[in-house]
């Protein structure tokens, strides 16, 4: 009998993990992990940037857990020796029209608490020669870049060092109960904390949760320049449209300063459709296809336009094209090949057809379920999880 088990080995239920060994040293906690290594699928397939928080509005658990997450993870990183590539952000407006965009991001970071600087166009142009803007920008000395797939397996390891078990290859079958089957046996535990990521919903409603919700899964791929011939010397992004979660293309530079043009927000037609048809489900396609033509018919938060220019992305000229709109002369020939692609988990409320903006979990005294750990999660992990511990596993 554990005390707690964790379905699923991403950043979020690694630090609940290490978040619970924490504060009850002597607890005996089973981390399971249907992959035969951590950070195969979003923490470790995201862009590793450590977001600084002035998206969000501040009554948003996002905003509660960025700017935190941001300087926690750095941290982390320092103690562990692990790489940091301090780039910084720049946000610019391609237009006069983007200029109250610009201008309600600068609000929503000083509300938050997140240092942000005006940049004439004149002062981006001493610092970042190759980057365009329309009259003014925003500058985030905050923002930076890590490699996620080694800061995941980093906390993995420390998990282990605390004496946390860590199950891998073992997937989730079936519940009864607080008796969980799997591929390696049957676990029982005091309290089942599901973060399982692209399958959270499902697992979800073996417990009763997730009534209202099913996750539709996007598919981004970043275009990348592996040697930076392009010089990109920060992060660069464009103003959002903040009534959808998506940022819009961007720049990128790695920790080991690779440049990168993308994401794409492609709809997936599976949890897994990462190439071509492998991990092809039926089950899951029917139910995805399902809702995705329900969001196309009904053009719910603009989706049939997002379908449409989400695809045109696969072509090299057009996405290089909607990057080149952020620049001056910036040489984007080294752009040539597609980084490994994506996943974005994106929760859907089935009632109103919204994509769910904020973080969500559910739970009772037996389970917990995280069931929207969408971007910032990467960022806001530890922050997230000890909230995760405090209000649902602790409190319940």
């Amino acid at each position: 009998m554990y005390d707690y088990l964790i379905i699923g080995a991403g950043i979020i239920g690694l630090n609940i993990a290490r978040n619970l060994k924490n504060r009850f040293p002597h607890s005996k906690i089973l981390v399971i992990e249907k992959e035969k290594e951590v950070a195969m699928h979003s923490s470790g397939r995201n862009s590793g940037v450590l977001h600084a928080g002035f998206y969000y509005t501040a009554n948003s658990l996002k905003a509660k857990f960025t700017k935190e997450g941001n300087a926690a993870l750095k941290e982390f990183c320092k103690e562990r020796n692990l790489q940091v590539n301090a780039c910084q952000k720049v946000v610019v407006a391609q237009d006069a029209t983007e200029l109250e965009g610009l201008e309600e991001l600068k609000r929503r970071g000083d509300t938050n608490g997140v240092e942000l600087q005006w940049l004439t166009q004149s002062q981006l142009e001493e610092l970042y020669p190759n980057v365009s803007t329309h009259e003014k920008a925003l500058l985030c000395p905050s923002t930076a870049t890590v490699n996620p797939k080694e800061v995941t397996k980093e906390f993995a390891t420390v998990i282990q060092e605390m004496g946390v078990e860590l199950l891998l290859d073992c997937k989730y079958d079936t519940s009864v109960g607080n008796k969980v089957a799997t591929s390696k046996g049957v676990f029982e535990a005091k309290k089942v904390i599901n973060c399982a990521g692209l399958y959270a919903d499902n697992i979800a409603r073996d417990y009763n949760f997730s009534k209202d919700y099913v996750i539709i899964p996007f598919k981004g791929i970043y275009l990348k320049d592996k040697d930076n011939i392009s010089q990109l010397k920060t992060n660069i992004y464009p103003v959002p449209n903040l009534a959808n979660p998506f940022l819009g293309v961007h720049f990128t530079l790695t920790v080991d300063n690779e440049a990168k043009i993308g994401p794409t927000a492609i709809p997936a037609f599976w949890r897994e459709n990462y190439k071509g048809f492998d991990n092809f489900s039926f089950k899951e396609f029917f139910q995805i296809i399902y809702y995705e033509a329900k969001l196309f018919l009904t053009n719910a938060f603009g989706f049939r336009e997002l379908a449409f220019t989400e695809v045109k992305k696969y072509s090299f000229a057009h996405l290089k094209g909607l990057a080149r709109k952020l620049t001056r002369n910036m040489d984007d020939m080294g752009f040539d090949s597609w980084s490994t692609p994506g996943i974005r988990a994106q929760l859907l409320n089935k009632k109103t057809l919204e994509l769910v903006q904020d973080f969500v979990v559910e739970s009772d005294e037996n389970s917990v379920h995280v069931l929207n750990a969408v971007s910032p999660a990467f960022t806001s992990s530890i922050p997230f999880a000890n909230w995760v511990v405090e209000e649902h596993v602790l409190k319940k």
